[in-house]
């Protein structure tokens, strides 16, 4: 099974999560995209800061604050993911309904420590 990811709140900057993010999930040989506010480049990956509709994506992986989701609720959902993670300082129980009612599933965790116990 695919485990393509979205990292959403993608950053340029090297000391963000979301950056880190970026190069492991490469580095684990899974299929990467990114948005963010800044288009660049962070290791092979693009950042875009379009919304494109992505196909096959398996997770999304969230690097915004809960008050700058909402904008992206209908989109993430569009996207039909498995699952969504939460890093922390994104935990959300509103969106949480929101994906289980879509049957997706939320996943409150770190991307960085999943990857690095091979839970990923």
């Amino acid at each position: 099974m695919s485990k393509k990811t979205l990292v959403l709140g993608a950053s340029l900057k090297e000391e963000r999560y979301s950056n880190v993010a970026i190069y492991r999930l490469r580095k684990n040989n899974i299929e990467t995209v990114a948005i963010g506010l800044r288009e660049g480049i962070v290791d092979d990956v693009k950042i875009h800061k379009e919304l494109l509709p992505f196909i096959g994506i398996d997770t999304v992986t969230l690097y915004l604050n809960p008050q700058r989701q909402p904008q992206y609720y209908e989109y993430i959902i569009s996207l039909k993911p498995q699952r969504v993670i939460f890093n922390p300082g994104t935990e959300n129980p509103e969106f949480y309904k929101m994906l289980s009612e879509n049957n997706i599933k939320s996943e409150v965790a770190c991307t960085l420590v999943l990857l690095g116990t091979g839970q990923y």
